[in-house]
């Protein structure tokens, strides 16, 4: 009798597994599809490095089933479990506070922004707009990535205050983008693309999932608020204050 509950199990954990991979492989094969199509209908050439593509393809389509079944079994439930224990505590300040502190470290952590804040650095020693050394490349690279992270908490915060008010989130993102299209017109030319591009390296793999089920995890909880309608937007004030705060962040370093 065990050996058939373990045989069905094993069978049931093979077939989760299985639609895992179908599902990643679903998800990935537009990407796939016109890649090759480019290659061997318009460039005319063959794929380069054949094997190596379909092992990297695999590698790429079980990852990212890895990673799917880990934001569904850890940080969203950890997410909204934080904000509803947060919520039934009562305290506007501890819950502020997680938002902050969930926003910054996340952002810290986000592999998309360390990788572009060092290649900035290294562009801007290249144009000699700092200092052709490691120390000042490293602090370069170390401000903006701090600037984005600190935006980032101070953007979640607002969003959180936001849920626990009621105010109406296009009011909210229309004069965000308002202060950014004038802090534009003075910003130095070289930091508006890094700000523009901080905006969207910050809403990646690490930093969406717990934000977004913070969001939902609260709305759900408070008397009057509707998930679906107050529980998103976070992500929203996630990309849009880290090109205030980089823009801010190049006013001081180049001006």
């Amino acid at each position: 009798m065990t050996r058939k509950k373990t045989a069905n199990i094993d069978t049931r954990v093979l077939l989760v597994v299985l639609k895992k991979l179908k599902n990643a492989f679903t998800d990935l094969l537009p990407i796939v599809l016109v890649i090759a199509f480019f290659q061997l209908v318009v460039l005319r050439q063959p794929l380069p490095q054949l094997s190596e593509i379909i092992f990297g393809t695999i590698l790429v389509i079980i990852g990212l089933s890895l990673f799917v079944q880990g934001l569904e079994m850890g940080l969203f439930p950890i997410g909204e479990a934080m904000a509803h224990a947060l919520a039934r505590k009562g305290s506007v300040f501890w819950l502020l506070f997680f938002a902050f502190a969930l926003g910054f470290s996340t952002t810290v952590a986000e592999p998309a922004l360390i990788a572009v804040s060092q290649e900035a650095a290294d562009i801007a020693m290249q144009g000699n707009l700092i200092d052709s050394d490691k120390a000042s490349q490293k602090n370069y690279a170390l401000g903006l990535r701090l600037s984005v992270a600190f935006s980032v908490g101070i953007a979640i915060l607002i969003g959180v205050l936001r849920i626990l008010r009621g105010w109406p989130l296009h009011y909210l993102i229309i004069s965000g983008y308002g202060i950014v299209m004038l802090m534009t017109t003075i910003a130095p030319a070289e930091i508006i693309g890094i700000a523009y591009d901080a905006g969207g390296v910050t809403t990646s793999t690490i930093t969406v999932p717990l934000v977004a089920a913070l969001g939902v995890g609260l709305a759900s909880i408070i008397k009057g608020r509707n998930p679906l309608v107050d529980g998103f937007g976070l992500i929203a004030f996630a990309s849009l204050m880290p090109i205030i705060f980089v823009i801010g962040y190049g006013l001081i370093i180049f001006s």
